[in-house]
């Protein structure tokens, strides 16, 4: 499935944020950053407020639906200047939420926010925390049929084939 650039790669990294937690040290957080927003090296300083900002952004994954609102709306207000239409560097024209000159730790608040905004409002069912017990991951899931409940294959395969071995000894 094909988001809006908000709503899709920008709540993917929030995600990747999220499931970092507090290893989120400046070399990490500049790769993240590097290919998917304009985002110069980030120092020392401003990976400890997206540390904290990441704590934000957890809520909303484990947030019940109608509690998301709310939160998102709280991250926005935190975060968000007003919107504006881009057209730099012969890209289409898409939204920003803050201005190009702001500084790192306000733009992947801006960015983040408002990609689990249209999240939020497109497809509310369509990101959560991983189904296996003990497995804080969370995900956005992208699949075509919209029915993700693990975070990865892995943890999908770890939980069927305990449900398997658990209906093999009854």
């Amino acid at each position: 499935m094909h988001f809006n650039p908000y709503g899709g790669a920008a709540a993917q990294i929030a995600a990747e944020l999220v499931n970092l937690g507090d290893a989120a040290d400046p070399a990490t957080l500049t790769a993240i950053f590097r290919d998917r927003m304009t985002v110069s090296a980030v120092q020392d300083h401003e990976s400890t407020e997206i540390i904290a900002w990441t704590k934000r952004l957890r809520r909303v994954f484990e947030a019940d639906p109608a509690t998301r609102v709310d939160l998102v709306n709280a991250l926005l207000h935190d975060s968000a200047s007003k919107p504006y239409i881009s057209t730099h560097d012969g890209k289409a024209p898409h939204l920003h939420y803050v201005d190009a000159q702001a500084g790192t730790v306000p733009r992947v608040r801006a960015y983040t926010a408002g990609g689990l905004a249209h999240l939020v409002c497109d497809a509310p069912d369509r990101f959560g925390i991983c189904s296996r017990e003990g497995c804080e991951t969370v995900y956005v899931d992208v699949s075509r049929n919209g029915r993700r409940r693990f975070c990865s294959t892995r943890c999908a395969t770890r939980v069927h084939v305990a449900d398997h071995r658990n209906r093999q000894a009854s």
